[in-house]
């Protein structure tokens, strides 16, 4: 069944990112809108679309549609998000889920009552490397034991001011919501900050979670953007996975010495597991995500099984989003 989607929010993420992997689905772009007309008239040429919309609520009341995607500020997220869910409408709402813990309550709660999904995109869950990793996971691992994690970006957030809610709202929250789909749900966090200058932080943030667990988190605004920004770990008993930058993968087990064996071979089973896509091949192997994410969402919004995370999963990452904000310089 083709979905009819309208679409607000048709800036350079949604244009660039989202809409191009979401074509690839059985959906119509339906409708647009955006509050720049010069840029909802762009997307609306790249695909074929005859409604454009500047005012998010005449959208809404365009006739016909079966779901709704965003990618606007969240300080929007949720009045326009509820007034989507208030209609029968089933949402996409890119990260984060509101400005604020307790409007991804609210939004959950408008979802609930609607009984409509609320999906969001958190699309590291969908990485490749860390698909590959949650496979492992689950089938060949047992219980997680630790987990590590390295996030990082530059101060390109700031611009004369070292206001950090950008940072922690399109940033960090990735962060709040991956560990505990790769470990298991998160039970505490601790944080720790050093502010070199307004605008270069680095956070330590010791985790504990509630399968017992413990982890440790390093983010922050003291890195170029040209470096490798990520790195995960998990380890368990005599197992350890590694994602390196979304798209290397290494699994290690527990192999013999080998030194001192002449015939010494690899062994599967034993031995380190590595994958690395194939950039020469003429495939798009979605490394960032993406894709994946958007066909779980569009079976979400069929009633479908499915696998999308939901509102609920993007309160829980803004509770401990509000955490780390109280430790960071006023």
């Amino acid at each position: 069944m083709t979905l009819n989607i309208g679409w607000i929010g048709c800036g350079r993420h949604a244009s660039q990112m989202l809409l191009p992997q979401l074509v690839r689905e059985d959906v119509r772009i339906a409708a647009v809108c955006d509050i720049n007309p010069s840029r909802a008239a762009d997307v609306a040429r790249q695909y074929g679309v005859s409604e454009i919309f500047s005012d998010a609520r005449d959208l809404l009341a365009h006739p016909g549609l079966d779901a709704i995607g965003l990618a606007i500020g969240p300080a929007a997220h949720l009045e326009i998000g509820r007034a989507a869910l208030q209609r029968g409408l089933p949402v996409f709402m890119e990260k984060p889920p509101g400005a604020s813990h307790e409007d991804a309550l609210r939004l959950q709660e408008a979802s609930e009552k609607a009984g409509k999904p609320l999906v969001v995109g958190f699309m590291k869950r969908f990485s490749v490397g860390n698909k590959i990793a949650r496979t492992v996971i689950d089938r060949d691992f047992g219980s997680p034991l630790g987990f590590y994690g390295s996030y990082m970006t530059a101060p390109t957030y700031f611009k004369g001011s070292a206001d950090y809610t950008d940072f922690l709202l399109h940033h960090c929250v990735h962060y709040m919501d991956l560990p505990a789909h790769l470990v298991g749900p998160i039970a505490a966090m601790e944080p720790r900050v050093i502010e070199k200058e307004p605008g270069k932080i680095l956070l330590h943030i010791a985790m504990e979670f509630e399968n017992g667990a413990i982890g440790t988190l390093i983010m922050g605004t003291v890195q170029s953007r040209g470096t490798p920004m990520e790195f995960v770990q998990v380890m368990g008993d005599h197992r350890r996975i590694e994602i390196d930058n979304i798209i290397g993968v290494s699994y290690h087990r527990d192999p013999p010495f080998k030194s001192d064996n002449p015939e010494a071979s690899l062994i599967d089973g034993e031995d380190t597991l590595t994958w690395r896509p194939n950039f020469t091949a003429a495939a798009n192997e979605d490394f960032k995500g993406y894709h994946a994410l958007l066909k779980e969402t569009l079976s979400a919004f069929r009633g479908e099984r499915n696998s999308a995370p939901l509102i609920e999963d993007g309160a829980t990452a803004m509770r401990w989003l509000e955490t780390v904000r109280t430790s960071l310089p006023a």
